[in-house]
């Protein structure tokens, strides 16, 4: 079956496997926005516990996702994660240290003879909610705004600065869609609280954050939109691979492939209607609705940077050292071999699900949380 499909119909295929997993990625990170809501939204210690044993019951699946999502990148384009991760290590290293805290924290917040204290744990939660949040928006930034590195012709990647990959945070643009996906996993993981927690002081609270952060977070992402269609994109020519600057590329894309354009707009418009049915008409069901409507966002803007012979990782010191789905591909064999094993991520999709339904059939109270013999986190 996949064994017929030409090489760039195999690294098409493969690149829109990455922008789902990418876009299922972002909205689970509302367990991270949950995470940064703990004292905003809880007057008392049950009230907190409920929060955080309402973020316990799904942050594993955070996991499980980055963890598919890591591995297909390894798998599909292994020169874009052995020039990524292996360059940037430092930016890199701040991520993957925010979400070791994490595990630990739900792992140690309420248990016997934790010497640190739970308000540590809780601040490692925030820290992993905002600054692990604003790291990973910096990283992605970084397919639209470009890193400094050269491959030479062993394909050895050449950080050009030191601070290997930490630059990316002196370039105040980046912090568009860092700021952007700080507000849009709070307001998810609002919805999420209004879905799964049956009590009505921290609904209150969370229909009020959420209209706060909704202000907050459109100036941030207009303006990361606005950046993204006006600059100058990274381009290739088909036939020679030759890079290039190209006036308002990512515009032209969208322009030439409606439907990708089509998929942005449904996705924004899906998740302004769940903000509006949750804050003004008072509904609780909205999570799926800001879901879906995400994942077609990120969706978007991914196949927007991978496809139309745009380079979705682009060096600012070497253009033609620029990656794109053709030259930081694996082979054909392996894409092929690859494909095959795709086929699994239905089921990893319906284990999510069945999990997600199994954990929330029944929501958390305060009655569930003060009872003996329950866990908490």
């Amino acid at each position: 079956m996949f064994e017929t499909l030409s090489l760039h119909a195999l690294q098409v295929y493969w690149w829109i496997i990455i922008a789902l997993l990418g876009g299922l990625f972002v909205f689970i990170m509302f367990i991270q926005g949950g995470q940064t809501l703990l004292n905003q939204l809880s007057s008392s210690e049950a009230e907190k516990t409920m929060l955080v044993n309402s973020l316990g019951r799904k942050w594993e699946l955070g996991f499980t996702t980055l963890v598919l999502f890591g591995g297909a990148l390894f798998a599909a384009f292994p020169k874009f994660y052995a020039t990524s991760f292996g360059g940037a290590y430092w930016l890199w290293l701040g991520i993957l240290f925010s979400f070791i805290v994490q595990a630990v924290s739900y792992e140690y917040r309420k248990k016997e003879g934790n010497f640190l204290g739970s308000k540590t744990y809780e601040a490692f939660l925030f820290i992993n909610g905002s600054v692990g949040t604003i790291l990973l928006g910096i990283a992605i930034s970084t397919f639209f705004s470009g890193a400094a590195f050269t491959l030479d012709d062993n394909n050895f990647v050449h950080w050009d600065v030191g601070t290997r990959g930490l630059e990316a945070l002196m370039e105040p643009l980046n912090y568009l869609l860092a700021f952007a996906m700080l507000f849009l996993v709070r307001i998810i993981g609002g919805m999420y609280f209004l879905n799964n927690i049956d009590h009505e002081p921290i609904r209150s609270r969370t229909r009020s954050m959420i209209k706060r952060n909704i202000v907050y977070f459109l100036p941030f992402f207009l303006g990361f939109v606005g950046w993204v269609l006006l600059k100058d994109g990274y381009a290739y020519d088909p036939e020679t691979l030759e890079v290039s600057l190209v006036s308002m590329h990512h515009l032209t894309t969208f322009l030439e492939m409606p439907y990708l354009a089509g998929m942005f707009l449904i996705g924004v418009v899906m998740v302004l209607v769940a903000v509006f049915n949750s804050v003004f008409r008072e509904k609780n069901c909205c999570i799926f609705t800001v879901g879906i409507g995400t994942v077609l966002t990120v969706m978007a803007l991914l196949l927007n940077v991978g496809l139309n012979n745009t380079v979705f990782y682009p060096s600012t010191t070497d253009l033609q050292s620029s990656l794109t789905i053709v030259n930081a591909a694996g082979s054909h064999y392996t894409l092929t071999a690859m494909s095959y094993a795709s086929l699994m991520v239905p089921f990893v999709l319906a284990y999510i699900a069945y999990v997600w339904y199994a954990m929330d059939r029944v929501k958390i109270t305060e009655e569930e949380i003060t009872s003996s013999g329950e866990h908490h986190y």
